[in-house]
């Protein structure tokens, strides 16, 4: 389909609740393509739809080779936990360790509205978690212990993209959005 810019830190749309999914059409045949497309060509190890200006509960990943997306994902989490690396395609550049869950168990569906569950532990549940909290407006800074948060906040401050979100374009969903959308 299209590979889509990547909306940078500081774009309000990062920061806005996405709305749950109820239409599984061509348009969001169109978009969970799109996703991997730009995820793909990026390359990242995943990408949620408010990172290409979609408010909608969708995300792709690419994790080890193996490409999947989910639709309106809930999340169980293990209480062991993980230190690793972390970063964002909307955050370019940083890299910072990041606690997260080990493992996930994510319920949601396809793209056709088939249930789907999928079950990751380390780099898959780093990723589905990552993009969840994409969702639900969170970037991983916000999960920073406050001393690695003020050091990202210098390092995406001092960083040549910074400031250049500009006025995004915003794209009009062809969903109900009962009058939540951006």
């Amino acid at each position: 389909m299209a590979i889509q810019p990547i909306r940078l830190f500081g774009d309000p749309i990062l920061r806005t609740t996405a709305l749950e999914v109820v239409d599984f059409d061509k348009e969001l045949h169109r978009l969970v393509q799109d996703l991997t497309d730009t995820m793909l060509d990026a390359p990242g190890a995943g990408l949620a739809a408010p990172q290409i200006g979609v408010g909608l509960r969708v995300f792709t990943w690419n994790v080890e080779g193996e490409v999947g997306h989910l639709v309106n994902p809930v999340l169980d989490l293990s209480d062991e936990t993980q230190d690793g690396d972390e970063g964002c395609l909307s955050i370019p550049g940083l890299t910072i360790d990041c606690r997260r869950a080990l493992s996930v168990v994510a319920r949601g569906f396809d793209r056709h509205g088939e249930p789907v569950t999928i079950e990751g532990s380390e780099l898959l549940a780093r990723a589905i978690q990552h993009e969840t909290d994409h969702l639900d407006g969170v970037l991983f800074v916000d999960r920073l212990t406050p001393e690695l948060r003020k050091q990202a906040m210098k390092e995406i401050r001092e960083s040549e993209w910074f400031g250049l979100s500009g006025s995004p374009t915003i794209k009009v969903s062809p969903h109900p959005t009962r009058g939540l959308a951006i």
